[in-house]
């Protein structure tokens, strides 16, 4: 308790996931304050709320320079100094290969992840300077180590996070101000709902089922949760990691040490049970995502003339099973 007593902290995408359990700890763990910036503005709102005095929500859309701008002004006015930017607001990205990614999307992609840090370190820096310290945390991901465990845009904007907060180390270090990021792998929170188009009701429900089914493809069979990294941010803004600057926290349940094989007929099962509470609309949605995106593999497998055969009658099977279950489930 009291890890972060005193502090005044400021977190984005702080009215979901990551975000909101972040907020909810950082109270609990002492902050005289904390800002919460988010697009969501009903839950925003809510979590604001429910938090008291301490805390205050603004809408800010972090791909905004002058959103920014405005946050870090409203935590230095409301209370007096800015101790630790938590920048955690980001989205799925858009997905498909690289001639099919709207550059408008990419774009927007690299802003609210990359760009939104780069902003907020240049524009906190002259308050925590004057200070004599500061914290930047960054939410990074597995995904900016490997390739496919996101889309391109999601993935190079991740990983150029964990480069950034290297650079930032060596500058910022001489001003009493540090640097770090966190990666989380396969977490329990709403950004695979809202990236697959669900509505938040869906994004929040699959979080919820997700968060409550094992996990058998890393050392830690369990999924990972909004809370799990909300620890790691609490000790990377604490007094107690005042020696630590310029690097990555995984927070992945060793999902990077090496991925455990699944029985593709397991996880088939499991996904059908998550989507059979999800409003119609949202398993739509979902459908549609599942058999495009199977149809994309097969085509993109059938430039590998040794395995093309073989792997397109696989894909396709599993399709035709993917159909009969689905008929099923409507009916």
């Amino acid at each position: 308790m009291n890890q972060l007593d005193g502090k005044v902290a400021l977190i984005t995408g702080a009215a979901g996931g990551i975000g909101r359990a972040a907020s909810k700890l950082f109270i609990k763990e002492g902050c005289k304050g904390v800002v919460l910036a988010d697009i969501w503005d009903e839950m925003g709102e809510k979590v604001a709320e429910e938090l008291g005095s301490k805390t205050i929500y603004i809408h800010t859309d972090v791909s905004k320079k002058a959103d920014i701008i405005n946050v870090i002004n409203l935590a230095k006015d409301k209370f007096g100094r800015l101790d630790i930017v938590f920048s955690n607001a980001g989205n799925a990205g858009p997905g498909g290969g690289i001639e099919d990614i709207p550059t408008d999307e990419f774009d927007y992609t690299i802003a609210i992840h990359l760009r939104a840090a780069f902003l907020f370190m240049k524009h906190s820096k002259p308050i925590m300077k004057k200070q004599g310290s500061g914290c930047f945390i960054i939410t990074s991901s597995v995904a900016g180590y490997q390739q496919g465990m996101g889309g391109l845009a999601y993935s190079l904007s991740k990983a150029a996070l964990t480069h950034l907060v290297r650079i930032a180390a060596v500058e910022l270090g001489a001003f009493g101000i540090r640097a770090n990021a966190i990666a989380p792998g396969f977490m329990a929170t709403g950004i695979f709902g809202t990236g697959f188009g669900l509505s938040h009701d869906g994004a929040e429900k699959l979080a919820k089922f997700m968060s409550n089914t094992p996990s058998n493809t890393q050392a830690i069979r369990r999924a990972g949760l909004p809370e799990d990294v909300a620890n790691a941010a609490v000790f990377l803004g604490s007094d107690a990691s005042n020696f630590i600057t310029g690097i990555t926290l995984l927070v992945d349940g060793g999902l990077l040490s090496g991925r455990i094989p699944q029985d593709p007929e397991e996880g088939e099962e499991s996904w059908y049970e998550m989507i059979r509470d999800l409003k119609p609309e949202d398993q739509k949605i979902l459908e549609y995502i599942v058999k495009e995106s199977n149809d994309k593999t097969i085509e993109r497998l059938n430039y590998y003339k040794n395995y093309s055969i073989l792997v397109s009658t696989l894909l396709k099977r599993i399709q035709k099973e993917v159909n009969e279950k689905k008929k099923k489930l409507v009916s």
